[in-house]
Formats: structure tokens, C-alpha cells, sequence
């Protein structure tokens, strides 16, 4: 099974991954999320994870955009509990560090402490780029906030362990696919969806009405700008539930300008597979 995600060796996308599929996976490492789908699109990777919220710097509004832009099925999702680490060369010591590199998210998960440090940040692609650039320019002023994986596989030092603001940190990676997954029958199963109502009042509470009145529990609902339509947006929403949600997804489409299927797929707590699917 051959799977892209963001991140050299040592990345959380890639830690996320091998916990996910709980069987040896070939790593496609990507540059940033659009690599990510270009490697799936092209044929270059089977499947791909592409981590959509986190629980304290909130949703990655760039990556809903992006799922527009491609003809993908989510097949899976995966909450990864995120333990962020300051690294550094062998040596140097916490008083020594002036500046701070890293990814956006885990600067935003730690910025309590960064703040108490007070040093100065600046932003990499991804969290392992910091730790190798690190090693790599034998930085004695400057750390990386990445995995402890990510010093083993550079040589860095763990200054200060799990450094994120709050302990509660996970990221909720979706699982997506060029084609759909099936579905096991006991399997709770959430669908992701994208649709965009007329501007006018009520369009959007009539829409969801859809789901209210046929009892389906929806677990969340984000709207993005909607593209040459100033002040009007399209809206992400997930639902589970799969009683009726064919005949709620029926009437949705009465009462949408726009509608698109994003994927039904098992829901976190069925979502782990066991081994490698054929391609």
C-alpha cells in the first residue's frame, strides 16, 4: 500500500499512517497538501491522508479548498493524539535557543510556551524540514518543534517534551481514496459532504432541516468564501448516520444551489484497518 502524506521520516502525518493502516506501508513523502493529491491523482500513491482539524488551532481551511480541486472519495479518518517536542543539536541547551522553527500548526499549538521563551518563529512546510534543517546547518541558536521520532531519525536532542498548550491535542486526518471503499455492514458510518444554499434568508435552515428531521446526528459543519461570489459560501458538513441519510441527502439536493458527496466512510472508532488492500 503505497501512502503519501506530508513529511520526511519522522513527521506526525507519517507516525499517524503506520497507526492507521497498523501494517507496513510504503511512505510517498509530500512537500505540502497539494503534493499530497497530486501523488494520489497521478497514480503515484493508492491512498492518502490529508489531517483536516486540530483540536486546539481548529480546522485547515486550506485542505476543504483543496478537496474541491480534485475528484477524490474520503474513505477513512484517523484521530492522532499530537505530542509536540522542542529538538535541538547535541549539546546545546534551552538558554542557548534564540529561535524556534516549525510547521504552522505546531507553532500555533505552543505558542503559551514559545511565548514564555520568547524567541523568534519561522515557519517550515513541515515539522521534519525544521528538524533536518537543524542537523543539517548544525543551528546552535535555533530549535525545531517536530516528533521524538523525527530526533531520532536526525540526531537532535529533546529539550523540553511535550510542549503543546493544551494535552488534549489530536489531529483528525481524512483517508482518501480514488475510488470508494465498501463498507462493512456493522460499521458506523459518517458521511462528508459540500453544498451551497441560495443567498437569501432561511436557505440554510431549511437545508438542514434535511438532517433534523430524519434524526441524523450531525458532527460538524464548516463554510468556506464561495469563489467569485462575494459574501456567499459553501458549507462542509459531516453527518453520521446511515438510516434515511440517502432520502435526507434527496431533499438536501432540493434545497441546494450545489451538492457534492465528499465520501461515507467508518466513522473514528471503526475506522482502523487491518492490512493493505489491493490497489
Amino acid at each position: 500500500m503505497r501512502v503519501a502524506f506530508l513529511g520526511q521520516a519522522g513527521s506526525n502525518s507519517e507516525e499517524a499512517a503506520i497507526e492507521y493502516y497498523g501494517t507496513p506501508i510504503e511512505a510517498v513523502h509530500c512537500d505540502s497538501f497539494t503534493m499530497i493529491c497530486d501523488a494520489l491523482a497521478h497514480g503515484d500513491a493508492d491512498e492518502a491522508m490529508l489531517p483536516i482539524e486540530n483540536s486546539v488551532a481548529g480546522s485547515i481551511h486550506s485542505n476543504y479548498d483543496i478537496l474541491l480541486r480534485y475528484d477524490f472519495q474520503i474513505v477513512g479518518e484517523f484521530v492522532f493524539r499530537v505530542r509536540n517536542n522542542l529538538l535541538a543539536l547535541p549539546g546545546v541547551a534551552l538558554g542557548d535557543v534564540k529561535r524556534v522553527l516549525s510547521h504552522p500548526q505546531p507553532l500555533a499549538q505552543c505558542s503559551d510556551y514559545l511565548s514564555r521563551l520568547g524567541v523568534a518563529l519561522e515557519v517550515t512546510s513541515d515539522t521534519t524540514v525544521a528538524a533536518r534543517r537543524v542537523r543539517a546547518e548544525l543551528l546552535t541558536d535555533t530549535a525545531a518543534i517536530a516528533s521524538r521520532r523525527a530526533a531520532v531519525v536526525y540526531d537532535l536532542a529533546v529539550l523540553a517534551a511535550d510542549i503543546e498548550d493544551d494535552a488534549e491535542n489530536y489531529t483528525r486526518f481524512i483517508v482518501l481514496s480514488r475510488e470508494a471503499r465498501p463498507a462493512e455492514a456493522d460499521q458506523t458510518l459518517k458521511t462528508s459532504i459540500v453544498f451551497a444554499v441560495a443567498h437569501q434568508p432561511g436557505a440554510l435552515t431549511k437545508a438542514l432541516a434535511a438532517f433534523s428531521d430524519r434524526g441524523l446526528n450531525l458532527m460538524k459543519i464548516e463554510s468556506r468564501p464561495l469563489r467569485g461570489r462575494p459574501w456567499e459560501y459553501l458549507f462542509y458538513l459531516d453527518f453520521v448516520g446511515q438510516e434515511n441519510s440517502d432520502e435526507a441527502l434527496r431533499v438536501l439536493g432540493e434545497q441546494t444551489t450545489m451538492l457534492r458527496v465528499l465520501g461515507r466512510y467508518p466513522s473514528y472508532e471503526d475506522s482502523r484497518i487491518d492490512g493493505p488492500k489491493s490497489a
